[in-house]
């Protein structure tokens, strides 16, 4: 039981640190580089959150 909660808590620390690095990594592109993969900078958090959490 105690087991399930710790592996419960290592993959919502997982999805959370994926959540930052792909917001991180599209933060870096330049405007030009999100338009060429059809995202607005605005959309970067909704996309990240998408990404990891659905």
């Amino acid at each position: 039981m105690a087991q399930e909660w710790v592996r419960e808590i290592l993959a919502a620390h997982n999805r959370s640190r994926s959540f930052r690095q792909t917001v991180t990594e599209l933060q870096s592109l330049d405007d030009r580089e999100l338009n060429d993969i059809g995202i607005s900078r605005h959309d970067i958090v909704s996309i990240a959150r998408s990404v990891t959490f659905d």
